[in-house]
C-alpha cells in the first residue's frame, strides 16, 4: 500500500539579503512520518520549517494534502524554539492552550462541550491538569513548554512541527517529552528540528539532513559515512558512559544562516 504524501516539495529555494539559505530542495513528507531534522548551525534547518509554515518567501513548490487542508488553511500544528507569550501577560494555562483553536473557532473563542473535552484531555497527556488555572508567569520553562505544546496539538493537526524543544528545559521533561511524542505519532505526523541526534535517534523514524540541501535518510540509524555522503558535517561522538547514546554536535555552514 503506498503511504499518503501530505507534502510534496519541490525545488524549493530560500534566500535572505542575497544569501541562500536553501537551494534546489526536494522532500515528500508522509502521514505517518516522525522525522528528525538535523544539520549544521546555519545549515536551513529552520528556514526549512519556516517556508512549510509559509512564513517565508521562497521559490520551487510547496504542495499540500488534502487531508492536511481545512479549507484553505493548513492544518498543522508549531511549537517555536522560544516562545513568544509575554509571561507578564493575566493569562492561565487553560486560556492559553484553548487559544489553540481560536483559527477554528474565531477570536472570541467561544468554546463548546468538545472543545472542553480537548482541553482536558492534553491537559491529562501533559500532566499539567493541576495547574489548569495557574497564571501562566508562575511556570517554570519546563511548564510553559509543555503547555505550549497543548496549545499545538489541541486542534487536532494532521502535522506537528517542533522546534528544538527541548531546549531550556530538564532532563525530567525532556524525557516525558519525548514520551509524549512517541504517543502522539500513532495520531498524526511529527517533524523534529533538533540538534541532539542521539536522544531523536531513538523516537524518531526517519532522518533529514539539512545543510544547504536536504537528503532524507529512511532510518533512525546513521553512520558517520552516510552524513559525510549527505554533507552534513556534524560529529557523531559515542560517550563511554552511555553506550547506547550517540551526541551531535554542530560545526557551522559559512554559507548559509537560518
Amino acid at each position: 500500500m503506498s503511504r499518503e504524501v501530505i507534502i510534496n516539495i519541490r525545488d524549493l529555494g530560500v534566500t535572505y539579503d542575497n544569501t541562500t539559505a536553501l537551494e534546489h530542495v526536494n522532500l515528500d513528507i508522509y502521514a505517518d512520518d516522525f522525522v528528525g531534522i538535523i544539520g549544521p548551525n546555519g545549515g536551513g534547518k529552520s528556514s526549512l520549517v519556516k517556508a512549510i509554515m509559509g512564513v517565508v518567501p521562497h521559490s520551487g513548490t510547496i504542495a499540500y494534502g488534502t487531508s492536511l487542508l481545512r479549507g484553505k488553511r493548513k492544518h498543522i500544528g508549531y511549537l517555536p524554539q522560544i516562545s513568544s507569550f509575554d509571561k507578564a501577560f493575566p493569562i492561565s494555562v487553560l486560556e492559553v492552550i484553548m487559544s489553540g483553536l481560536q483559527a477554528d473557532t474565531g477570536l472570541l473563542g467561544r468554546y463548546g462541550k468538545e472543545e472542553r473535552r480537548r482541553a482536558d484531555e492534553v491537559l491529562e497527556q501533559a500532566s499539567l491538569a493541576d495547574l489548569r488555572n495557574r497564571a501562566i508567569g508562575e511556570l517554570s520553562g519546563g511548564q510553559l513548554q509543555r503547555v505550549m505544546l497543548c496549545r499545538a496539538i489541541i486542534s487536532q493537526p494532521k502535522l506537528l512541527v517542533l522546534d528544538e524543544p527541548a531546549n531550556f528545559v530538564d532532563n525530567r521533561f525532556e524525557n516525558e517529552l519525548y514520551n509524549m511524542l512517541h504517543h502522539l505519532s500513532s495520531k498524526m505526523a511529527i517533524m523534529m528540528v533538533s540538534h541532539d541526534l542521539g536522544t531523536i535517534s531513538s523516537v524518531v523514524r526517519s532522518i533529514v539532513c539539512v545543510n544547504r540541501h536536504v537528503h532524507r535518510h529512511d532510518s533512525n540509524i546513521i553512520t558517520e559515512e552516510q552524513l559525510l555522503n549527505y554533507n552534513c558535517p556534524i560529529q557523531l561522538i559515542s560517550h563511554g558512559h552511555v553506550p547506547h547514546t550517540i551526541l551531535a554536535e554542530h560545526t557551522s555552514c559559512p554559507h548559509c544562516k537560518e
